[in-house]
């Protein structure tokens, strides 16, 4: 069972409080990204699970290539995808079970924002050997937005890893900040390197598999989160097919390119193409609500339970006329909003990095990650609570976790369930089933 904490008086507070913060640093003497602050909501803290990680390369064989589109004909190509895999493991005794990520700053491809080194610390050990359970483990896909990495989601990977799943995280290639490219590709891609991450995750969890994952994840209870073009393609992936309009805005930009008619409401491809090993999905601050891509039709054809997480003043994706919306036109689906209020578009990434501090890095840099007001590792623990709950509740058929989602509509009407006494100030929560 999940218990809520009640702190009687503020004694108790403060002595809930250290208490939190002992248990966040029992592993090491300092805070890394994703650690449970002392406010921390209840499910934000870790699970029993020791974490491992590791890095795969998958090709996908006959993609069409979009950026290489003329005069009516898309070339074939193998595009490659790197994804990161989270998963319960085994950790030694003795062993610290600590990772050092590596990645970059920049864009590539602009002067004013060169490729610069970051490294960032996560509670995972690589390349460790797998807890294997009698049965497999709920998967769960994550997918960055443009431009973006697989490592912007790590404090939830980890933690979701330490609470029995196997998460993976995409590089969608032409979408990070190390080979950005022109934006068709990620708007046509998106929902296709999810589809394929799904498939290959799938193909090498069978038994006969030679990889790691063999009988370790199972894919046909899988969870999609995605942020901002993730969720854009998440959705899409789940059943809201583009509208014929933003289709044929599609053609026009491409200068003659249909290729994202198979993604389109219309297509029979497209409703063909609907996947039941994804049980749930969750789209954080999705983008293209406000750009046409979803009409009354598309967002119709979501049917799977969705979490919609959103800052109230996202000024990217959109809130009332972008985010809200999509849940509010997602008719045919049970679905929670969570809304941050005043915050703008970043509700999803880690914390910004030492190296975006530096005053000499262009202040783009640290934008990707910062909210003006909210703070980052409140937001990440805030999601790792809810984003628990909620695939708890569809991958793990854990009833329990339900009441941590069906709370009132704003904090003013008291404390939400696993939440210390003031400490939910500035969310909203709403719920809608399907009609």
């Amino acid at each position: 069972m999940h218990r809520s904490f009640i702190v009687p008086g503020i004694l108790g507070l403060a002595t809930s409080l250290a208490a939190c913060a002992l248990q966040a640093q029992s592993m090491n003497d300092e805070f890394l990204f994703g650690d449970a602050l002392p406010d921390a909501p209840e499910l934000a803290k870790r699970g029993p699970y020791g974490v491992g990680v590791k890095t795969l390369e998958l090709v996908d064989k006959g993609r069409p290539n979009i950026l290489k589109f003329k005069d009516g004909i898309t070339p074939i190509y193998d595009r490659p995808i790197t994804i990161e895999v989270w998963y319960p493991a085994v950790i030694p005794d003795s062993t610290a079970e600590i990772e050092i990520y590596h990645h970059v700053l920049g864009l590539h491809g602009q002067e004013d924002r060169p490729l610069v080194p970051i490294t960032f610390k996560g509670r995972a050990l690589r390349d460790a050997e797998a807890d294997r359970n009698e049965s497999a483990y709920p998967l769960i896909i994550l997918s960055h937005g443009y431009p973006g990495y697989r490592y912007i989601f790590t404090y939830l990977a980890e933690n979701l890893a330490s609470k029995g799943y196997v998460v993976a995280a995409i590089d969608h290639t032409d979408s990070t900040y190390f080979d950005a490219g022109p934006f068709q590709s990620t708007l046509l891609n998106r929902s296709i390197d999810q589809l394929f991450v799904l498939d290959e995750i799938d193909r090498l969890s069978h038994g006969d598999s030679k990889s790691f994952l063999s009988g370790l994840a199972d894919a046909r209870n899988t969870g999609i989160a995605g942020y901002s073009m993730g969720g854009y393609g998440v959705l899409n992936v789940a059943g809201a097919g583009y509208s014929d309009a933003y289709v044929e805005g599609f053609k026009a930009m491409t200068e003659g390119s249909d290729a994202l008619a198979s993604r389109g409401i219309s297509s029979e491809t497209y409703r063909n193409s609907l996947d039941s090993r994804i049980k749930a999905i969750i789209a954080l601050a999705p983008w293209g609500m406000e750009k046409g891509a979803w009409d009354a039709d598309g967002l119709a054809g979501l049917a799977i339970p969705t979490l919609f997480i959103a800052g109230s003043q996202d000024d990217v994706s959109g809130y009332e006329e972008g985010v809200k919306a999509i849940y509010e036109g997602a008719v045919n689906t049970d679905r929670h909003m969570l809304t941050y209020v005043n915050a703008r578009h970043n509700v999803a990434p880690i914390p910004p990095p030492q190296e975006v501090l530096n005053p000499e890095v262009n202040l783009i840099e640290y934008l990707r990650y910062a909210d003006p007001v909210w703070k980052e590792r409140k937001i990440n623990n805030i999601n790792q609570h809810f984003v628990t709950a909620f695939f708890g509740m569809h991958l793990k058929k854990d009833q329990d976790y339900q009441s941590y989602l069906n709370v009132s509509q704003d904090t003013n009407d008291g404390t939400w369930k696993g939440f210390l006494p003031r400490t939910a100030t500035g969310l909203e929560m709403i719920h809608a089933k399907a009609q």
